[in-house]
């Protein structure tokens, strides 16, 4: 299998990330070191130094991101197999996900596809400015599908909420005097 071809599965199955309605785009991933392996049951590919990954609406940096993918059945003898589906992808180290309005940074983000989800930890922040709220806490759960965030030490912040109270100097019809302290 090529690096592009590795390349593009990636974004295709990075989908809790993407947009549905974007316009498609070739998906490159550059990085200073790559390590690629294969056994009879899957394929290990691990970039290292400047990872740079491009596509579909999507913008991921890392310091390294390993990605790991299930064989199809095939040529034993190829070198790099044919990728069927994705186990896991790991980014490490100053990750940044731009996509669209939304952004996400933290130290570390697993994302497991057949599980439609990612988990951000190591300090996460997830921003989405198309409604101006912020999450942050220990860990961030994100639920492909299922439109949830969990998360454990969480703190959320949005746009202010108006104010609520009343004015106490407008008299309310029907509302009993207040007795008037002597």
């Amino acid at each position: 299998m090529t690096l592009p071809r590795l390349a593009l599965l990636l974004a295709a199955l990075a989908g809790p990330l993407l947009a549905q309605n974007a316009e498609t785009q070739p998906t490159v991933i550059e990085s200073q070191k790559l390590d690629m392996k294969s056994t009879d049951a899957e394929t290990t590919s691990i970039f290292e130094g400047n990872v740079i990954v491009t596509g579909t609406n999507l913008k991921l940096t890392c310091d390294r991101l390993e990605v790991v993918a299930f064989r199809a059945k095939g040529d034993p003898g190829a070198t790099i197999g044919k990728v069927e589906r994705f186990k896991s992808l790991v980014a490490t180290g100053s990750v940044h996900i731009v996509q669209g309005d939304r952004e996400a940074a933290c130290g570390k983000a697993v994302v497991l596809p057949g599980d439609d989800k990612i988990t951000l930890s190591d300090r996460p922040v997830v921003t989405d400015r198309g409604v101006g709220w912020t999450w942050t806490g220990d860990e961030l759960l994100l639920l492909r599908g299922e439109r949830q965030v969990r998360g454990t030490n969480v703190r959320i912040v949005g746009p202010p909420v108006k104010d609520l109270g009343f004015d106490k100097d407008k008299k309310v019809e029907g509302a009993p005097e207040t007795p008037k302290q002597p």
